[in-house]
């Protein structure tokens, strides 16, 4: 990481003390995070299966613009660096492809490293610091609800929204502000099941705050919210993940998807619901066709034989896998799957084939 030691710290530490001092609170206690957060404004409870949150209304069309900015966290390794390259021209591309009334406004790298690096110029970029050493724990993931923070308190961003977003996501078509009314707009994700860890999400959520169902099956992306519940949100959800990391139940139960339980959670103490979009992305290989989606998230490896089946839990004859390029980025002119291969995992390749072919210096 970038930073080298405490001492570089200090002048983050004076500006964010209200925050840090918060979490000093909270790591050293095992206390419910019951005192310093705002009570819940909304009683509403998520249906998961449909996509708006009960008393809600379908978003309108409205002819007002609302700009949403676009932020990625990332650190300087190869494996994230090269992916943020290939989703800001992406992002690009289909922003440019909208035309005027598009509400997709500006983009932000948020480094987390501590220093600039050699694409500044090539994608616009707020650098942040890391955590100090060790804090993270070995999950590097913890720098994202920080690096919010910082980039929340001190860049001057113009869009009244924000969607959280992350390097390995490929935007397919225009993103409209699907937020509305005071709710923010999410993807559900099956794996977050805050009524199975009811017990361990007490904790952080305590039965007077209301029913742990108000705790939506989100992470923080894709989330599209407004600027100013982000800013209230963002400090409690670094010290919530913090906290849980540092709380070995918790740990124990969320594992890899701690932050995301850490953010549905700050999202519920600040009274922020969210509409649930299960066409805000696809997930190749399990989601076979791109359809009316806005994003392909390809987090999983994709694994065939020659023949078009899939080979999940077995290296394929033929593959694309992100994992595979964490040292070196994918080659120009990847080979194109072969016949018979999904539709989502198609279009994954080509696109990723049509963003090297066209940034400069790839791979150099």
């Amino acid at each position: 990481m970038g930073c080298g030691g405490t001492t570089l710290f200090y002048p983050l530490l004076i500006t964010l003390s209200v925050a840090l001092i918060t979490y000093n609170i909270i790591v050293s206690t095992n206390t419910p995070l019951k005192q310093g957060f705002p009570s819940s404004s909304s009683s509403s409870i998520i249906d998961p299966v449909i996509e708006l949150p009960r008393g809600g209304s379908r978003i309108r069309g409205n002819s007002k613009r609302r700009l949403f900015h676009t932020a990625v966290t990332a650190s300087d390794s190869v494996y994230n660096t090269w992916q943020c390259r290939v989703m800001y021209y992406w992002f690009k591309k289909i922003r440019a492809s909208a035309g005027p009334g598009s509400e997709m406004g500006g983009f932000t790298r948020i480094l987390h490293n501590g220093k600039p690096d050699q694409y500044m110029d090539e994608i616009p970029t707020f650098v942040a610091q890391p955590l100090p050493p060790g804090t993270d724990q070995g999950y590097v993931v913890l720098n994202r609800p920080w690096a919010f923070v910082q980039w929340l308190q001190q860049a001057d961003i113009k869009e009244d929204y924000i969607l959280m977003s992350e390097p390995d996501h490929l935007i397919v078509k225009p993103i409209p502000n699907l937020a509305k009314d005071g709710y923010g707009a999410a993807f559900p994700f099956f794996y977050i099941e805050p009524k199975k860890y009811e017990k361990v999400l007490r904790k952080y959520y305590p039965e007077e705050r209301g029913p742990v169902t108000d705790i939506d099956p989100i992470g923080n992306s894709p989330v599209i919210v407004g600027k100013e519940a982000l800013e209230k949100i963002a400090p409690t959800w670094m010290n919530v993940s913090l906290a849980m990391k540092k709380d070995p139940e918790a740990d124990k139960a969320f594992g890899w998807v701690l932050e995301m339980y850490a953010y549905a959670v700050s999202s519920a103490l600040h009274g922020v619901s969210n509409i649930l979009h299960k066409d805000f992305m696809i997930q190749p290989p399990w989601d076979t066709e791109v359809g009316d989606k806005y994003i392909i998230h390809y987090t999983y490896g994709c694994d065939y034989d020659m023949k078009g089946k899939l080979t999940y839990g077995k290296v394929g004859e033929w593959r694309f896998d992100k994992r595979s390029y964490d040292s070196t980025p994918p080659p120009r002119n990847l080979s194109m799957p072969p016949p018979g291969v999904s539709q989502s995992v198609v279009t994954l390749v080509k696109m990723v084939n049509e963003a090297t072919a066209n940034i400069p210096n790839w791979g150099e």
